[in-house]
């Protein structure tokens, strides 16, 4: 047998963490297309339920400590990402960030509610025209959160669906249709929420028609999580929050 003695290296790219949820076939995708290939990231998935209520959302409390841990003990992470805007509004923020801290080494936390909260302010955003795919119930507890950050909702739109795997689902044609439809009304911004619908292939053709800025979770996410680690977004990323 030979031996050969080896040098190693550092890594001067972005490191970033995901927690994916289970039933999540979108965000994923999405992260990929958005950060350029250089970026280092590393995905682990959290069980999820097959139908989305404010119970089961906050059952991944649970199992967010065992998700995060599977991430590699080994890296030093730039920013880890909790990918569940629904699931935000019911654990908390604040809650996310402890656990994820305590279960992986990485200088920030974030997650699609605090990435909205930042892109709105970095826009001068104050009232945005909300659409969910789920019913209304579930999307009760980030509006308020939002409310309280200075970010009205005066305009609610959803596709009253419960069944997560029906989400992905959705054409991007209904999207646009609906999200131009509220776009008109009185309003700031759009924002697209969760992280399982197909948003990003409309987001400019929408911002065309509204002439306002259209935000959604997945794009949120990966921008605040690029702000975060100072680097890594794609320079093919299209709309207002990338200008």
């Amino acid at each position: 047998m030979n031996n050969f003695s080896y040098k190693l290296e550092k890594n001067h790219n972005p490191s970033m963490g995901l927690i994916v949820l289970q039933a999540d076939q979108r965000i994923e995708l999405d992260a990929r297309q958005q950060f350029e290939p250089e970026v280092n990231l590393h995905i682990s998935r959290i069980p999820s339920a097959a139908t989305v209520t404010t119970e089961t959302l906050k059952q991944m409390e649970k199992d967010l400590p065992i998700a995060v841990s599977l991430l590699p003990n080994a890296v030093d992470f730039d920013v880890v990402g909790y990918g569940c805007t629904s699931g935000t509004s019911v654990i908390g923020a604040e809650n996310i960030a402890k656990i994820v801290k305590d279960r992986c080494k990485t200088k920030h936390v974030t997650e699609p509610v605090s990435a909205l909260i930042a892109a709105c302010r970095h826009l001068g955003i104050e009232r945005i025209g909300f659409l969910s795919p789920y019913v209304e119930a579930v999307s009760t507890g980030l509006r308020e959160t939002l409310f309280l950050s200075g970010v009205e909702t005066p305009i609610f739109g959803s596709f009253n669906e419960e069944i997560e795997e029906r989400v992905v689902k959705i054409s991007t044609v209904s999207i646009s249709d609906a999200a131009v439809e509220l776009g008109r009304q009185d309003v700031d911004a759009i924002f697209l929420s969760c992280t399982n619908l197909n948003t990003l292939p409309v987001i400019k053709s929408i911002e065309e028609k509204i002439r306002k800025p259209v935000l959604s979770s997945n794009q949120v996410l990966a921008w605040h999580m690029s702000q975060l680690s100072n680097g890594g977004l794609s320079k093919s990323c299209e709309g207002y929050l990338f200008k």
